[in-house]
């Protein structure tokens, strides 16, 4: 069941086995108004079991681009297509949201970006190639991020 997450009255709904579900909720719904403010997009996501398309996909380009397995739980996901981009979040039940932006346009930007709740740990299978820096939300207190380029095509 498909749920479309409000920026105004954040909610923790899909989120609640998460030891840092508020901050989840608040780094959800931080990208929700995004790309409502950037592209009148509403951000809809659904359960990881239901949205095995987008997970398989952001997981086949995490092991093929960079050999990572993440080894949180994925609790939702989403896919969609802005503007010649196609989109896809996976949030984890520690508290990390994985996106992959994938230009549509072969010349265009493709990446992979980590987000890390407050009050999260950086992942094991993440510390030692990345690198996080800090940035403040209102809606998420303070998201740690990195990123990578996509090299390959998927």
């Amino acid at each position: 069941m498909s749920y479309v997450v409000d920026f105004a009255d954040v909610s923790t709904e899909g989120l609640e086995s998460s030891p840092v579900a508020a901050a989840l909720a608040g780094l959800r719904a931080n990208e929700a108004r995004y790309f409502r403010n950037k592209y009148s997009h509403v951000f809809t996501v659904e359960p990881a079991s239901e949205a095995t398309e987008a997970v398989d996909w952001v997981h086949r380009i995490l092991k093929e681009e960079r050999d990572l397995v993440i080894e949180s739980r994925p609790l939702e996901a989403t896919a969609f297509e802005v503007e010649g981009i196609k989109m896809a979040y996976v949030f984890y039940e520690s508290g990390l949201s994985i996106n992959v932006m994938y230009a549509l346009e072969a010349a265009g930007k493709r990446a992979v970006g980590f987000k890390l709740s407050d009050g999260m740990e950086v992942p094991e299978e993440l510390a030692t190639q990345f690198k996080f820096a800090r940035q403040k939300s209102k809606l998420a207190g303070t998201i740690r991020g990195s990123y990578f380029i996509i090299k390959g095509t998927y």
